[in-house]
């Protein structure tokens, strides 16, 4: 995954659109922070950490304001003050580079709401919620490697020496899975299968940059997903978020529970790519004839539509990622109907994409990540059970944290 396209956004628009009112602000906030994100131009895997972080202090702000008891606007101006505290202290933290841009927006929040002791309570509230999950993440992982990663070489050989990305990353700490290889998925295809040889020529047909077979509509799809920011995803929950009857605390909820799983969908893969260290289509592609399989042709010179990233193939982390979203989006809507998800994307120039089903959004992440030519599609497979089974894990993690909130006496 790249780190991406950056987005015109000023502290003074951000500012400005705080300041006024809005139908939720827990959506509200998330999608400043997304783009805070952005403009930090860190890469995808801190950046979902990030979120993570984020969306469970604002989660715990918000139900240590509700516990509070305000009633009617009190609580509302105390759910507010909750989240733009925990926002402003978890974004000031970890994003220090963009600390003035965070503190005039909650600035501009705070003064578009009443000065009572209720927006007391909730700042109070967001800000010890920011400071604990904080402490309890500060020694995760992400800081750096707990075994130094080794490039596979035999003694002498030459290795292309651009560094490794993320290689201690499925060795941090989680937040619903148990340990990081808890959902490890069996190796790789073998190379003499027929399972290889059919994902071979299918991504070294459609993957290519000169490729003939990809349709036009293919390469949009493919130039869409490029982008791997947290934005995007949080972009295509927002519909469900946005329904109407939700209040901050559904969206609280739904948000740390996408934010948890996307976070453990990336220690997940990260473990499991460095396990398997399988290679990329355009390694295997220009050396198709070592392969031990008669029916993989080479083409020493294929290149893919997109540069590929700089970590092993196997599993698509596009995939965890958007499978674990879509399981999340699922049990949130149940059985009602579901809004018409969209979602915008900077590696696209801004087009915006929707889907009526969420099943089509979470197949189209994993074609994508096939058509940039950059992963096979039983890669893909692997990355799509991976995140539904983490996603499960969240709705049980929040679906119980739901019931217990609910069981608190009033």
């Amino acid at each position: 995954m790249q780190t991406i396209t950056r987005l015109c956004f000023t502290a003074a628009a951000m500012a400005a659109g705080l300041g006024t009112a809005r139908a939720d602000t827990v959506i509200d906030w998330n999608t400043r922070a997304g783009e805070l994100i952005v403009e930090s131009r860190m890469g995808t895997p801190p950046a979902v950490r990030v979120m993570a972080i984020l969306q469970t202090a604002v989660h715990d702000a918000v139900a240590d304001a509700a516990r509070r008891k305000p009633r009617g606007a009190g609580q509302d101006a105390a759910i507010d003050a909750a989240v733009a505290a925990a926002n402003r202290a978890v974004l000031t933290r970890l994003l220090p580079a963009q600390e003035r841009a965070v503190t005039s927006a909650y600035t501009a929040s705070l003064a578009a709401i009443p000065d009572t002791p209720a927006r007391a309570a909730g700042i109070e509230a967001g800000e010890k919620a920011a400071k604990a999950v904080l402490a309890a993440r500060a020694d995760d992982g992400a800081a750096g490697p707990g075994q130094p990663y080794r490039p596979h070489a035999a003694p002498g050989a030459y290795v292309p020496t651009a560094a490794a990305a993320a290689p201690h990353w499925g060795q941090r700490k989680t937040w619903l899975l148990s340990r990081p290889d808890q959902v490890r998925p069996a190796a790789p295809a073998s190379l003499t299968s027929a399972t290889w040889a059919r994902d071979y020529n299918e991504v070294k047909a459609l993957g290519s940059k000169s490729s003939t077979s990809r349709t036009a509509e293919q390469t949009e799809v493919a130039r869409f997903w490029e982008f791997s920011l947290p934005s995007i995803y949080f972009g295509v929950a927002r519909p469900v978020a946005a329904a109407p009857g939700r209040k901050p605390a559904d969206n609280a909820r739904m948000y740390a529970a996408v934010a948890q799983s996307m976070d453990d969908a990336l220690i997940a893969v990260f473990d499991a790519k460095y396990h398997y260290h399988f290679w990329r289509p355009a390694t295997a592609i220009r050396n198709g004839d070592a392969d031990g399989n008669d029916a993989t042709e080479r083409d020493a010179g294929w290149t893919p539509l997109t540069d590929a990233p700089l970590h092993p193939e196997y599993p698509s982390a596009h995939s965890i990622l958007a499978a674990a979203v879509g399981t999340v989006l699922k049990a949130e809507i149940g059985a009602g109907a579901a809004p018409v998800l969209s979602t915008s994307s900077p590696s696209a120039q801004g087009a915006t994409r929707r889907w009526s089903r969420i099943d089509d959004f979470i197949q189209e992440v994993a074609n994508a990540r096939i058509w940039e030519g950059i992963h096979y599609r039983f890669s893909t497979e692997a990355g799509l059970q991976m995140g539904q089974r983490i996603g499960e894990l969240a709705v049980t993690r929040f679906g119980d944290a739901l019931q217990q909130a609910a069981a608190q006496p009033q």
